[in-house]
């Protein structure tokens, strides 16, 4: 391009040539057959009446337009997104950045480490830990994490680590851009804040929050044994109705993340928190002490106990307690015994980790029958009719597994025979439901129980 010197000022944000609007579609012709037009932005109006065209900041240098094109640089604090800009991933838009920050230092290793998802909590991208590990990232220092947060529109960015083997699961989080992790999360209208060095939040768990929100506990006391930051808590105060939930924890972190959280959304008041290990409470008959050996199709747990805290001082008050502790919430089942209501009893919902041996494949013309169909199990329009998906024994055994039944059914019968000896009379406890909630490991599933627990009313 040929012509006059553009007078240089210093931008202060995306740098823009600034032009009457009949020169504008001219200039964004020639910046673009010259490619020096930021197509990340579009053109906009600036004051004066003009119009900004956008070009690359790297390419500043080499600006001369013709004579007849009037145009000043200056710079646009709050451009906006091209319509191709919109129409990108934030994946690409990440890629894209990364690529002109490295330049020609970009290769399709360093594409390879670059990650496809992250969780987003606000303003601050919590990234996986196997992303960004290749050594010339390093070199980069906080101008990596400054373009990785411009591309996906954060101004924190954190990476996670593995689990620690602490019996807290706290998370091993490195805050690479920002001052702080602290984050408010929504999920179904409630809002859960906590600290992402700290604490964990467990998308994998937001169907079990969603079933616990639709639970009829209107009038009841909870007593929640693995509050956390409240993944639980919150949902039987905010949606399930319940009076009061006492929420027990063992983490500090967790237990300042769960008050912030009752404190934002106005349960403050029908939840008293008890900090320490929930499972401790005044020495227990032999015969209430878990035994040594996992029951059947459990996952044993590798995970060591916290330090001893104060005993929870709770007994029979409560009409539904909640055990949702993995890989195995054994330990608390005799505390869950002594909080539920002598007179009346109630509802346990018990988490746990239960492995199943892998399906066999169905033989061949099983599977060509089940793609058949049959004729009252189409539609007039061909399609295949399911039953509707409810709670109760028909949707429940379709679904359930040998293994999850088993489990289920030993699991009772250990809650009862821990009842009836802490009360010394019988009892009875009735599987209402077996929920899956996620995966865990390959052939080990995330199960919860939710066991109906009465005593035998004299005849």
């Amino acid at each position: 391009m040929e012509g006059t010197d553009v007078p240089m000022a210093v931008p202060t944000a995306v740098p823009a040539l600034a032009t009457e609007p009949r020169f504008a579609q001219r200039l964004r012709q020639c910046l673009e057959q010259e490619r020096l037009l930021d197509g990340r932005y579009g053109l906009q109006r600036v004051p004066g009446g003009r119009v900004a065209v956008p070009v690359l900041p790297d390419k500043l240098s080499q600006l001369c337009l013709p004579a007849e094109v009037p145009c000043e640089l200056l710079g646009i604090q709050d451009p906006v997104p091209s319509r191709a800009a919109r129409r990108r991933s934030p994946a690409q838009r990440l890629r894209e950045e990364l690529r002109r920050l490295l330049g020609a230092g970009w290769s399709g290793e360093l594409e390879r480490d670059v990650p496809h998802a992250w969780q987003r909590h606000g303003d601050l991208v919590l990234l996986s830990e196997d992303s960004f590990t290749a050594e010339p990232w390093e070199r980069l220092g906080s101008a990596l994490w400054e373009t990785v947060a411009k591309a996906l529109g954060a101004r924190r960015v954190a990476r996670r680590g593995r689990v620690m083997p602490d019996g807290m699961r706290s998370p091993r989080v490195t805050l690479l851009l920002g001052q702080h992790g602290w984050v408010e999360h929504v999920d179904n209208g409630i809002r859960y804040t906590f600290d992402v060095t700290k604490c964990m939040f467990s998308p994998g768990n937001i169907t079990e929050k969603l079933r616990v929100a639709s639970l009829p506990c209107s009038g009841e006391v909870v007593v929640d044994l693995y509050a956390g930051i409240g993944y639980f808590t919150l949902p039987f105060l905010v949606h399930a109705g319940a009076a009061f939930v006492h929420a027990c924890e063992w983490n500090s972190h967790a237990v300042e993340a769960l008050h912030r959280s009752l404190v934002l959304n106005g349960v403050r008041d029908r939840c008293h928190i008890h900090s320490g290990d929930s499972r401790q409470l005044h020495p227990l008959p032999s015969a209430l002490v878990p035994a040594a050996s996992p029951p059947l199709h459990s996952v044993p747990s590798c995970i060591p106990s916290p330090p001893l805290c104060p005993q929870l001082q709770l007994r029979d008050v409560a009409d539904r307690v909640n055990l949702g502790l993995i890989p195995s919430s054994e330990e608390g089942w005799p505390v869950a015994c002594r909080v539920l209501k002598k007179a009346t009893g109630g509802v346990l919902h018990i988490h746990h980790n239960v492995e199943t041996r892998p399906v066999p494949a169905m033989p061949q013309s099983a599977v060509l029958l089940a793609e058949q169909g049959s004729p009252e199990a189409a539609s007039p329009g061909g399609e295949a009719q399911h039953p509707a998906q409810h709670s109760g024994e028909e949707t429940l055994g379709a679904r359930l597994r040998p293994e999850w039944q088993s489990w289920a059914e030993g699991t009772a019968t250990r809650i009862q025979g821990l009842l009836a000896e802490l009360h010394g009379r019988p009892w009875r406890s009735s599987v209402l439901h077996i929920e899956p909630v996620k995966s865990y490991a390959p052939h080990v599933h995330h199960l919860v129980l939710d066991l109906e627990c009465r005593p035998v009313l004299p005849v």
